[in-house]
């Protein structure tokens, strides 16, 4: 996505990175408590458009990978948990 990696559960993204920064798809409580956390933000990819349920981790945990790795399996937990999206028709290869 976007140009970067991104990390998928049932065909719903999770956690990826935007440029340098990693971000998170979790719960509405979840997203409260980590957007309280200072260097925290929406994900934002246009300028306006906000990604409402994915939260950038701020850069100062990038020395915490225990920090980060919990925010990591809350995402996969959260979203794992979101009805599978159906796969897009993709057009029939031509012979």
């Amino acid at each position: 996505m976007f140009g970067n990696v991104s990390a998928f559960v049932n065909g719903n993204m999770f956690t990826g990175l935007f440029g340098d920064d990693l971000f998170v798809r979790v719960s509405e409580e979840s997203r409260k408590e980590l957007l309280e956390k200072k260097g925290a933000s929406l994900l934002e990819p246009m300028k306006g458009k906000p990604m409402k349920e994915y939260v950038v981790i701020p850069k100062a945990w990038r020395n915490q990978p225990e920090t980060v790795h919990l925010w990591v399996s809350r995402s996969l937990d959260w979203t794992s948990r979101l009805p599978p999206k159906k796969p897009k028709n993709s057009p029939s290869p031509r012979s």
